[in-house]
């Protein structure tokens, strides 16, 4: 008894501790590393109001050694005199956390380490005051050569030793020289390679000498350019404009501008950090498209023989086809023209809410034995697309406001709910699992029961692998100061839908079309001795008043057992009266029905 229902009391006794997981899993999930994606162009759009409020513009991206910035304008100047200061900065970091900031202010023309761990490089370059024109070149920024970067200067940490005797001497100095403390004659920087211990700051190697960096003279220069990148690295690209004095100030003189700010690199607009993941989406796109033609090809082999749940699964697979078609075409779309179409993302997470919930309500779906063990679904029909309806307005929600840049409270909001949904549906799903497992057992139907394990496994392999993976990225990307693996974080994007096209794959092994489709369907729970006792009672009846001659009789008066005796005693031994009571409800007569059949068979006696 034991061993026939240990699988089954393990896994209804810790839904509890699966659920927490999953809900721990979920919330991590909460605010993925790439929300949104790196475009390559910007169009900024200023005017003599908007200066006045802010005069610093950040343009943040994670770039390709070797990849030109260009810088062109289209100015709009009446025809009075109005003079423009326009510089740049250009900066790398190691810490791809450190690009987003709030205020770029704070990072312009800085030469040290602000964020620990964020050592880079930087450029400064400022023009001449611009003397604005009705009609002027857009080529007014471009440079004849690049600057070379400089290294950022990092803050080094003092012991409490050499501080404090730093600061006695330095008292005992002012105290016996008061006159010559006061006067310090400035000491000419040494040229020496080593830097002093007692320095208070120490300078970054930079990749390039301080000279510029004149291009080669087969080299084509880009007209347009003002920089170029020195590493592969996140950068942030600061550019200052304010008006500059003027002869003869205008009174109440209104100007716009239109800035437009391009970074193409050896693979064309598209980030370091995204380009893996396009690849990644070609791949899986092709892997999909590959997956429905074989889906397709085997259902057109045996569409006699298809079972309900097996649509779905072609549902879900052209579904996942479509999503991954839409985020590459996407991800081409950036690559080739700099810019993001926001209708196309947008439609691209509706279409991965769709794929996802029309997953899930499959997952529960066979979990629950629909078709395999139940012919209909009945009163959980309405459960389950409820909960199909709940889950895809909340996924939708949530994609959306991420794709849009909204707050991340508004998203914390939104994503909030779709875990705790997400959550339970895992926990329903574990649950309709052992108890779909339970009933196979009692019927002992081997094939469906070993059908089932497999696809338990299967999500338990996948919760655990969840896990593991929540771990890893907590680790390097969420808990980290500076997050210098940032060529990394695009299997953060890949791993769950990898780890979706799994369980796909595995589903559709174990429920592929076949000759032999229908030893999945559902089958009423009619004993097969029964049919067997039917088929010899109808043999009697076409062959009665004939001697049977080819029958044996029993040898040393012992009577072969009934095959009905052998199961119910079977029963009475392996599953307990309390777990058969509710097992098996309609097997079992109730008292008031064996009384009214006694009745019934008294009246016709």
């Amino acid at each position: 008894m034991e061993m026939a229902t240990s699988p089954t009391t393990s896994l209804v006794s810790s839904p509890l501790r699966i659920l927490l997981y999953v809900f721990v899993l979920q919330l991590s999930l909460i605010q993925p590393l790439n929300a949104v994606s790196e475009p390559g162009k910007w169009i900024l759009k200023v005017d003599s109001e908007m200066i006045k409020k802010q005069n610093h513009f950040l343009f943040a991206k994670t770039m390709f050694n070797n990849t030109i910035i260009e810088l062109k304008w289209t100015p709009h100047c009446p025809e009075s005199n109005i003079t423009l200061s326009v510089a740049w900065y250009l900066r790398s970091s190691r810490c791809y956390d450190e690009i987003a900031i709030n205020d770029p202010s704070v990072y312009f023309n800085s030469n040290r380490v602000i964020l620990p761990g964020g050592t880079g490089s930087y450029i400064i370059h400022e023009y001449k005051p611009i003397v604005c024109l009705p009609h002027m070149t857009p080529m007014t920024f471009a440079v004849k050569s690049f600057d070379a970067p400089k290294g950022l200067i990092e803050d080094q940490p003092q012991s409490p030793e050499n501080g404090g005797r730093r600061r006695r001497e330095t008292n005992t100095n002012t105290d016996t020289h008061p006159a010559e403390a006061a006067k310090v004659p400035e000491i000419e920087p040494k040229k020496e390679p080593a830097v002093k211990e007692d320095a208070k700051a120490i300078v970054t190697v930079a990749t390039k000498p301080t000279e510029k960096i004149v291009p080669a003279a087969d080299s084509k220069m880009p007209h347009y350019a003002v920089a170029r990148t020195w590493e592969d690295a996140p950068y942030m690209f600061i550019l200052h404009i304010q008006e500059g004095p003027s002869e003869k100030p205008p009174a109440d003189a209104k100007w716009d501008a239109e800035f437009e700010i391009s970074m193409h690199g050896p693979h064309d607009y598209i980030s370091a950090t995204e380009w893996p993941l396009m690849i990644f989406y070609m791949a899986m796109c092709i892997i999909y498209v590959v997956l429905g033609v074989l889906w397709l090809g085997l259902s057109a082999c045996y569409w006699r023989d298809l079972l309900r749940i097996q649509f779905w699964i072609g549902g879900v697979i052209f579904l996942g086809m479509l999503e991954k078609a839409v985020f590459y075409a996407e991800f081409q779309s950036i690559r080739y023209d700099g810019l993001s179409v926001q209708g196309a993302v947008v439609f691209a997470e509706v279409l991965s809410a769709v794929k996802r919930t029309l997953a899930r309500v499959l997952v529960i779906i066979a979990s629950l034995g629909y078709g395999i063990v139940k012919p209909r679904l009945g009163a959980l029909l309405h459960r389950v697309v409820g909960v199909g309806l709940l889950y895809l307005t909340f996924s939708v929600v949530e994609g959306v406001l991420r794709v849009n840049s909204a707050e991340d409270d508004v998203v914390l909001l939104a994503a909030i709910p779709l875990a705790v949904l997400d959550s339970a549906l895992c926990w329903w799903i574990f649950i309709s699992l052992a108890q779909t497992m339970k009933l196979l057992r009692l019927r002992r139907n081997v094939v469906k029961l070993s059908l089932y394990r497999h696809f338990t496994n299967t999500l338990i392999f996948a919760v655990i692998a969840s896990v593991i993976f929540i771990v890893w990225t907590t680790n390097t990307f969420k808990f980290s100061k500076c997050q210098s693996d940032w060529r990394e974080m695009w299997i953060d994007d890949a791993f769950w839908r990898f780890l979706f096209s799994t369980i796909l794959l595995v589903i559709m092994f174990l429920w592929r079309p076949s000759a032999n489709n229908q030893r999945y369907a559902f089958s009423p729970l009619v004993d097969e001795e029964s049919d067997e006792e039917e088929k010899e009672q109808l043999v009697n009846e076409a062959f009665e008043g004939v001697k049977m001659r080819g029958m044996k009789a029993e040898t040393n008066g012992t009577a072969k057992p009934n095959k009905v005796d052998e199961d119910l005693k079977w029963v009475e031994e392996n599953i307990p009266s309390s777990m058969a009571d509710v097992a098996l409800p309609p097997l079992l007569d109730s008292d008031e029905e064996t009384m009214a059949t006694k009745f019934e068979m008294s009246k016709m006696e």
